[in-house]
């Protein structure tokens, strides 16, 4: 029984893991580790069963699928919260991505900034309301506003051009009802480049502000 408990767990956990985009660490996605402990108490839950039934070790395997089936909470929230964000940011230009329970919102500085600026472009003022419409209603996660650069000028020059327009989008969504306490700002300048910057191309897809909302553990588990 033990070892059927030890197997259905390790099989989900063994489904996906995730990696933090900037640290590059990685962990179980939460989605995997709360669907293993509903198979491990649905595991035991079903032996019983099965074991009435004369059957435990099938009652075991029943079990599990039926507790991993109910252990995922969180990923279920973030499907909803996702599909929201796309339907209401379609044709915004910003892009809507999943790694693992996180939800990235990339927002390239061409629509979000003037050139070497710092101040919201009014007319991005409408997406960034759709954002904390969603967000307000998905209140179990943490919003992190990452600033990024190109390589061009100095790399101070571009951290601080970086934290700046992070500051600009977090304090925006705060002031349209985010709660403050939930968000972040953190500019990283030239660091992390998702393209080549030696093409005009690649320049423009390295200036951006990406938005991740990361579920909280303990919204779940309570």
């Amino acid at each position: 029984m033990r070892k059927m408990l030890i197997l259905a767990a390790a099989a989900i956990f063994a489904v996906g893991c995730t990696t933090n985009p900037y640290t590059g660490e990685k962990r179980a996605s939460r989605t995997v580790t709360s669907g293993a402990a509903g198979a491990g108490a649905g595991a035991a839950a079903g032996a019983v069963i099965g074991a009435i039934a004369g059957d435990a070790k099938k009652g075991a395997i029943i079990g599990a699928g039926v507790g991993a089936a109910t252990g995922v909470g969180i990923g279920v929230y973030q499907d909803r919260q996702q599909a929201k964000l796309r339907e209401r940011l379609a044709a915004s230009g910003v892009s809507v991505t999943r790694q693992g329970d996180n939800i990235i919102l990339n927002m390239p500085s061409d629509i979000t900034f003037p050139v070497n600026q710092s101040d919201i472009n009014p007319g991005f003022y409408e997406t960034l309301n759709s954002v904390a419409i969603v967000l307000k209603e998905f209140d179990k996660t943490t919003v992190s506003v990452y600033g990024h650069a190109d390589s061009t000028g100095s790399e101070a020059y571009n951290m601080e051009l970086s934290k700046k327009r992070a500051s600009s989008v977090a304090t925006y969504l705060a002031g349209q009802g985010v709660a403050p306490a939930r968000l972040q700002a953190v500019g990283y300048g030239e660091m992390h480049p998702i393209a080549d910057n030696s093409t005009e191309a690649g320049r423009a897809a390295n200036r951006r502000v990406e938005i991740v909302i990361d579920p909280v553990d303990s919204a779940f588990n309570s």
